[in-house]
């Protein structure tokens, strides 16, 4: 780790604060059961908003490592490999960690250590781990043009893993996906996610596949930015290509359905799409219409978003697991009674947005102090 930084592609630090200011509000509401629509996951197939957080992430730490890149070029290969699974191993294990806290659980008796056979092995940060290592890895030793390639090829084999793989019945279901299958085979019901009503994790090995093309997407992008300097041609390019990824993703959505949890191909492409759509509209407001509302405000949540991510994680679990002497959580509670009087959605989202704050809070903290955690 590092509390030093050095200045970047500004618009970089704006899209991945916005992404994880994002990730915080629909990852805390105030009571998830009346949540306004496009806070929440599509069921299944389909798309909204909320889908596009987690892939923007993948896609804004594919952006960063084209700016971070060149300064290995001096370096032995060893030495870079050597980072490069050093911080893959790092974020890995602070996700399993962050699943595992707070490493007790509340029983008839009192409290016990929570087992390590019933926690959940992959999740969010370990995707963002495994996504960034081989991404890294591809690009550094086959460089930019065949890992674009590869790419392609992950988006394509998945398809057909999706089938060669699924059980019974219809393999795009959740029932039946070779996801599930995978993973139940490879881990066991225990280590995975029970959140769809069963053992299934949207985080699972095999969707981590064509996850890894939206971090190469990232770079692919940064890396055209960074040769080619901010100008109407830069952007204009970049923006023709992530409006050709959004129709390609319409397209094949006919053939495999847009799907956040399975993280089908025609997902990649779609949020890739609309991920450089939306850089290109941050470049425009920021670099050549000097629009600066709102740039400090994301900014902060950019430039420390690993620490933010798991502040908000943390918080949120420390809150769900203290209870109260109302019988219920501390979250519940501080819902309950500092917000529930709003009525409706509306203080649910109320909720989200106070909580997002507080985690924005720390950030200016350290921000101010010009303390910038890396790993």
């Amino acid at each position: 780790m590092t509390t030093s930084r050095s200045d970047r592609f500004p618009a970089l630090d704006i899209f991945r604060g916005m992404t994880i200011c994002f990730m915080i509000i629909v990852n805390t509401p105030g009571n998830g059961g009346n949540t306004f629509s496009p806070l929440l996951h599509a069921h299944w197939h389909g798309f909204t908003p909320t889908d596009l957080v987690f892939p923007s992430f993948l896609f804004a730490v594919g952006n960063a490592m084209a700016f971070v890149m060149p300064k290995w070029e001096s370096l032995p290969a060893g030495t870079v490999t050597a980072k490069i699974l050093k911080r893959t191993a790092i974020i890995f294990l602070l996700g399993f960690l962050m699943y595992w806290f707070p490493f007790v659980k509340r029983g008839d008796a009192g409290y016990y250590l929570s087992p390590f056979v019933e926690t959940r092995v992959f999740g969010v940060l370990q995707r963002i781990a495994l996504c960034y290592g081989a991404a890294a890895l591809m690009i550094y030793f086959l460089k930019p043009k065949l890992a674009a390639w590869l790419a392609v090829a992950l988006l394509f084999l998945y398809w057909g893993c999706l089938y060669w793989f699924a059980g019974p019945g219809d393999p795009l279901s959740l029932e039946g996906n070779a996801v599930l299958r995978i993973d139940r085979w490879l881990l066991g019901e225990k280590h995975l996610y029970h959140g769809e009503g069963l053992a299934f994790d949207p985080e699972g090995l095999l969707s981590t596949l064509p996850a890894i093309a939206n971090v190469i997407g990232g770079y692919l992008a940064g890396n055209w930015i960074r040769r080619n300097g901010i100008n109407w041609e830069t952007v204009g390019k970049l923006l023709l290509a992530g409006v050709g990824l959004v129709f390609l993703a319409w397209w094949w959505n006919f053939f495999l359905p847009v799907n956040k949890k399975l993280w089908t191909s025609s997902f990649v492409l779609l949020t890739g799409g609309l991920d450089c759509i939306i850089l290109c509209g941050i470049i425009y407001a920021v670099d050549f219409r000097n629009i600066t509302v709102g740039k400090q405000f994301f900014t902060v949540f950019g430039k420390n978003p690993l620490i933010i991510y798991l502040l908000s994680e943390i918080l949120a679990i420390i809150l769900y697991f203290v209870q109260t002497n109302e019988g219920v959580s501390l979250y519940e509670s501080i819902y309950r009674n500092g917000f529930s009087w709003i009525g409706g959605k509306t203080s649910s989202l109320a909720f989200a947005l106070v909580f997002m704050l507080t985690c924005w809070l720390a950030g200016w903290w350290m921000d101010r102090r010009r303390i910038y955690i890396r790993v």
